[in-house]
């Protein structure tokens, strides 16, 4: 620790730190723009000029490294004399549209100025303009003259999201910040760039004009579309939701927010949204009244249990459903005697199902990720399914640890990848079981030798590996792997609750049958819990099949949607931001929160719905006042810390059959789930664009098939018309194209053989 004196106080500091972080440490203020505690030092805006005992002239307090017995006055003569001179020459050039800014009230141009600043302007000379510049349709670039280039956008592009999309060019008064190549910013973390933003050069275009800032309520909540537990701040104004920021949280998101999290509020303002309930009636819709349609709804699932039987009864929910909901969701079907309910509507393999000592979990704290020195990458198309943990293993590669990667697609993660093994997705069990026998083996080289040398291993199974076929045996040899390297292993859950869904007990007990058995042995009625079973399930084709076939199909849904043509009653509910609840993220932590505004139309909070559900139906236990109280008896008696585990035995491999080409089929980022799907600004970037057939350079010869060109997609009796293109990344053998779209909806399994040819 080096001992130094800032303003007259005693500080103890660590070496290495520079003036400005030991002031914070300390809690005094020094004015800055281009400083950020997340961000290289750049120190070109000099705004945080402090005087320094001995040195001649003032000294940036970013760029200047502590040293003992140092002696600074951040409030001196001298370095208030420099930081006024410093806002003076800022305010040269800058336009006088403080009262028309969207920035405005939440400017640190505009808060400094009134500390640091002149009452009037010396400069007489025409301002310099800057035009502004379309860069997409999330961040806002309209306004550069604004600008005072900092460059905390270009550092945050190449230190946290990766890529280098914005970039300082000229010089001079003539310098600006500017896209390169693309034009636009398609980083999945680009939105950061507002919040980073000092002056109100970058803006959040879906918010643009619609709100001061003293004009919003802010709400704590959660994020519902990633199993992160990100927090967020929602912004409301007249029971709307209209904007949504990061809460600073170091153990989960920093000071960060996925563009997925941080724009898919849009979709909670859908047109698309159901109001009132709806049954229907001699093939004709109408709206009901509450009392007809649960009444509807409790008659229905009555004469199904009593005549054929409470085992033909199913109910689905999305992983984004909270802890209350699937709690009241199991309870109220084991209620009435079926033991038929699950969450896991994109797993395919379920034989590690009574074999698993616990609830399925990320195998170590989202913080201990960034601390490891080797990991091992399984199965994830990880930037887009987990932006947020894609950021903080890149930064872990910065300092040194090694990233190895098995997986069916060699996409760009934007950083340095030590090894990579990319295979065919029936060949990817046999690569995990040669790296468990090299690791085992003391290999040298390779992804085993990489493993093997590192301290601290992390394996982490992705969306991919959890949706394979062989998802259990891929579980069996990362369990291997992280005991022979003294390591953790785990799954980077693919929605909020994936947690919370096995601690709620919502998936099949005895003879009950999980999610692919219910739709493979159509049920007569299904209970639907913000599923939409065409965009939802590991099989869309076969969901719908089993939606047609049902007598009665009840859709608790926020939304109108597929559900029009197959169910028989829709019940409308809550988003997450419209009621209270409990997510449970990956590593097991549990956040409860309240609803940000009031449900819209006739909507009502699911577990109220079910609440009654149960009350109708006579089922035992559905006195409930609070979602609170629905959360203290899902999680009365469990230690939580305790049910997480990982480990499972007893899992016997399997042999791939491979016959022709195999398709990898990926969830976009922006398909994920209901909300995001309807979100507009996201839909119009390029991560939303259709999918198309991938194929590499060599298989789209042998077919003798141009790039660019329409093809005819099959997948048993479903075909699809996409357009091809070429993906040298891809293994031999392998056609890659998109489930959860509608495009590709009446396709088969996301896993299985697939044919392309000419349309």
């Amino acid at each position: 620790m080096i001992n130094i004196e800032i303003d007259g106080k005693k500080i103890q500091t660590e070496n290495g730190s520079t003036v400005i972080e030991a002031a914070h440490q300390a809690g005094i203020a020094i004015p800055h723009f281009c400083y950020h505690k997340k961000l290289s030092i750049s120190a070109n805006c000099r705004m945080c000029l402090v005087q320094v005992e001995k040195a001649p002239k003032p000294l940036p307090a970013c760029a200047t490294p502590v040293s003992e017995g140092m002696k600074v006055f951040t409030h001196s003569e001298q370095a208030v004399k420099a930081q006024k001179g410093v806002m003076e020459f800022l305010l040269v050039n800058h336009p006088l549209d403080c009262p028309i800014c969207d920035q405005g009230g939440e400017c640190m141009l505009q808060d400094m100025s009134v500390g640091y600043g002149n009452g009037h302007s010396r400069y007489h000379e025409e301002k310099r303009m800057v035009l502004g510049k379309d860069i997409g349709p999330l961040v806002s670039a309209e306004e550069m003259s604004r600008c005072i280039n900092c460059t905390r956008c270009v550092r945050f592009g190449q230190e946290i999201a990766g890529q280098m999309e914005l970039g300082q060019a000229f010089r001079g008064e003539h310098a600006e910040i500017m896209s390169f190549v693309s034009g636009s910013v398609d980083s999945e973390l680009s939105g950061n760039m507002i919040d980073l933003c000092p002056v109100g050069a970058l803006t959040s275009k879906p918010f643009r004009y619609k709100a001061r800032s003293w004009e919003l309520s802010r709400r704590r909540s959660v994020s519902a579309h990633d199993s992160l537990g990100s927090g967020l701040a929602v912004h409301t104004k007249n029971n709307r939701v209209l904007r949504v920021l990061p809460i600073e949280n170091e153990d989960i998101n920093e000071c960060w927010l996925s563009d997925r999290d941080r724009f898919a509020y849009e979709g909670l303002n859908s047109e698309q949204r159901l109001t009132k309930p709806m049954i229907k009636q001699g093939g004709q819709w109408r709206e009901v009244d509450w009392q007809a349609a649960l009444e509807f709804c409790a008659n229905g699932l009555r004469q199904i249990a009593g005549g054929a039987g409470a085992e033909q009864i199913g109910a689905l929910a999305t992983g984004n459903s909270t802890l209350e909901e699937m709690y009241l969701l199991q309870k109220l079907l084991r209620g009435i005697g079926s033991d038929n309910v699950d969450f896991r509507l994109r797993q395919s393999d379920f034989s590690a199902d009574g074999k698993q000592q616990g609830a399925p979990w990320l195998g170590m704290s989202i913080a201990d990720i960034g601390k490891a020195d080797r990991i091992l990458i399984v199965g994830s198309f990880l930037r887009k399914d987990h932006p947020l943990l894609a950021a903080r293993i890149r930064k872990a590669v910065v300092r040194g640890a090694q990233v190895s990667v098995i997986h069916s697609t060699d996409d760009d993660l934007l950083m340095k990848v030590a090894h990579k093994a990319i295979v065919a997705p029936g060949a990817m069990a046999d690569a995990m079981t040669q790296v468990a026998k090299g690791v085992a083996a003391k290999q040298t080289g390779g992804i085993a030798g990489s493993l093997a040398s590192g301290d601290r291993v992390a394996v982490l199974l992705g969306n991919f590996a959890q949706q394979h076929p062989h998802a259990a045996q891929l579980q069996a040899m990362a369990q291997q792997i992280a005991n022979v390297t003294g390591g953790k292993f785990g799954f980077i859950g693919e929605s909020a609750n994936s947690v919370g869904g096995h601690l709620a007990r919502a998936t099949p007990q005895g003879k009950g049958l999980n999610a692919a058995a219910m739709l493979a042995a159509p049920r007569k009625a299904y209970v639907l819990l913000n599923v939409e079973p065409e965009l939802d399930c590991a099989d869309a084709r076969q969901a719908i099949a089993a939606m047609q076939s049902a007598d009665l199909v009840i859709a608790m849904s926020a939304y109108k949607h597929g559900a029009t043509e197959y169910a028989d009653v829709l019940l409308p509910i809550a988003p997450f931001t419209e009621t209270s609840g409990t997510f449970v993220s990956g590593e097991g932590r549990v956040q409860t929160f309240n609803g940000s505004v009031k449900p819209l139309g006739e909507a009502r909070p699911a577990w109220k719905v079910l609440r009654v559900l149960g009350n109708l139906l006579k089922a035992d236990g559905f006195e409930y006042e609070t979602s609170q109280a629905v959360r203290d008896e899902a999680l009365q008696g469990v230690d939580v810390a305790a049910r997480l585990n990982n480990a499972v035995g007893g899992i016997e491999s399997q042999a791939a059959a491979v016959n022709g080409l195999q398709r990898v089929a990926d969830v976009p980022i922006y398909a994920t789930d209901a909300i995001v799907r309807r979100a507009v600004s996201l839909q119009a970037t390029a991560d939303a664009a259709p999918p198309k057939a991938w194929l590499r350079s060599s298989e789209l010869g042998k077919l003798g098939i141009a790039a660019g060109a329409q093809v005819k997609v099959a997948q048993g009796q479903g075909s699809a018309l996409l357009e091809v293109a070429a993906d040298d990344g891809l293994p031999e053998g392998v056609v890659r194209v998109a489930a959860g779209h509608p495009m590709t909806a009446m396709l088969g399994a996301m896993f299985g053989t697939i044919t392309v040819e000419r349309a």
